[in-house]
């Protein structure tokens, strides 16, 4: 599986940071999410390895939660709350404060 996301253009690291880049300002996105947008529902665990990797200053990674709204691993959790909360999103002891109303789904994006 490493090395499928390590590939060139159309592998699905590619697809992960396409999506993950197209996650709105103020809305948040869980693993799973993207996995299933970059078409591998089952590969959140990837798309954490992707997201904690990831170095690239125009991919939005802090967007990316756990399931239900947990902050998830991220390289500094302290940074991660930051981004957030400045992006408006409410962030209690570890997780997303309505979280469902912040969540940025495929069937909210379908058609954008």
């Amino acid at each position: 599986m490493a090395a499928s996301t390590r590939s060139p253009d159309g592998s699905f690291q590619a697809r992960v940071i396409a999506v993950v880049r197209r996650i709105p300002r103020g809305r948040v996105a869980t693993y799973g999410d993207v996995a299933a947008l970059a078409g591998r529902p089952r590969a959140w665990r990837a798309v954490g390895t992707i997201m904690r990797t990831c170095r690239l200053p125009s991919v939005p990674c802090h967007r990316v939660v756990g399931a239900g709204g947990r902050l998830g691993g991220y390289s500094d959790p302290l940074r991660k709350r930051r981004l957030l909360q400045e992006e408006g999103i409410v962030v209690g002891r570890g997780t997303i404060r309505q979280f469902d109303a912040v969540r940025w789904t495929a069937s909210r994006s379908m058609g954008r």
